[in-house]
């Protein structure tokens, strides 16, 4: 029975009973005996409990439904309200959850092509860093050392001071062209790739270990970016944010597939939302069906768990679905 007909009746069926008591038998002295309004009392209160009972029954599933909208996260794909109730109830959550699964689709093969389109981005400039700044940088530190060759005394070490401010700049344009884009991670692999990332954030203030297993199996091009990107956000984040002593990064493999672990020592999260690096995190999970975590590492710190299973699913062949 549809909804708008199971409430009328049950409003007519509260409505009959007390014109039927009205007219029935029993009657109303004036003024109003104690015993009389006692009865009214009571039976106002029955029919208004037996209402409010019936009600709550039937609108319980669009309740939870109203929960569900309100809490429902495209990032966290997958959660879905159980279809309960009659049949218009059930036929809108059952609408609802088809849209979900529309809309969950279409994110993820928008992310892709953003992301798609991030990585052909960071390619090219890393590429114009390299090929362009990098090789003027060298040409200035190749025509100070000329110039110094010629210099009198009193200037060589003013031009020994702009040497090495040349090739401290040189060395930094390298390392930021590094993390626009991995060329290890494309001619060496991936355990070499996270290697070099420990090694880059590494520095007097922080302690960077790697511990990456011998058996990891092949993931494919696109799983090992992602895996290799959240690792960098992990890192990222504890260097600006953690204020930490020590970082690790893990990496292992599980029953199925592989796990990263990108683990630190500092304050933790806390109660800050979460910002764009750990939502770009999420996004890059979800191309490839792998499952992103984040909290408190064993003792304190934080603690990002990225769980990617093999096979990998393919995000090119999702963004045709």
């Amino acid at each position: 029975m549809p909804l708008f007909w199971r409430i009328f009746l049950l409003n007519a069926l509260v409505l009959i009973t007390a014109t039927a008591l009205l007219l029935g038998p029993v009657t109303v002295s004036t003024p109003v005996l104690l015993t009389e309004a006692a009865v009214l009392t009571v039976g106002l209160a029955a029919m208004l409990v037996a209402n409010a009972l019936l009600l709550r029954i039937g609108l319980a599933p669009l309740q939870r439904l109203t929960r569900a909208m309100a809490t429902i996260d495209l990032l966290r794909p997958g959660r879905r309200p159980e279809v309960g109730g009659q049949a218009e109830v059930a036929e809108l959550i059952t609408t609802f959850n088809t849209m979900l699964d529309r809309l969950e689709d279409e994110r993820a093969t928008s992310s892709a092509r953003v992301l798609s389109a991030q990585e052909a981005e960071r390619r090219r400039i890393a590429q114009e860093l390299h090929d362009e700044v990098g090789q003027t940088l060298t040409a200035v530190l190749l025509e100070l050392k000329r110039v110094a060759g010629h210099a009198p005394p009193d200037l060589l070490e003013e031009l020994h001071q702009v040497q090495e401010t040349t090739r401290a700049g040189l060395d930094e344009i390298r390392r930021i062209a590094r993390r626009l884009r991995p060329g290890v991670l494309d001619e060496l692999g991936l355990a070499s790739a996270l290697k070099s990332l420990a090694t880059d954030f590494a520095g007097p203030s922080l302690s960077v270990r790697h511990r990456l297993g011998t058996d990891l199996p092949p993931l494919g091009r696109e799983a090992e970016l992602v895996v290799y990107r959240v690792a960098q956000e992990g890192l990222t984040n504890v260097a600006r944010h953690a204020r930490a002593r020590h970082a690790e990064v893990a990496l292992r493999r599980t029953a199925t597939g592989v796990e990263l672990r990108v683990h630190d020592d500092g304050t933790g999260l806390g109660d800050a939302p979460e910002g764009a690096g750990i939502r770009g995190m999420r996004e890059r999970a979800l191309l490839v069906g792998a499952d992103l975590g984040l909290g408190a590492g064993p003792g304190r710190g934080t603690e990002v768990r990225l769980s990617v299973p093999v096979p990998v699913r393919d995000p090119d062949r999702n963004g045709r679905s």
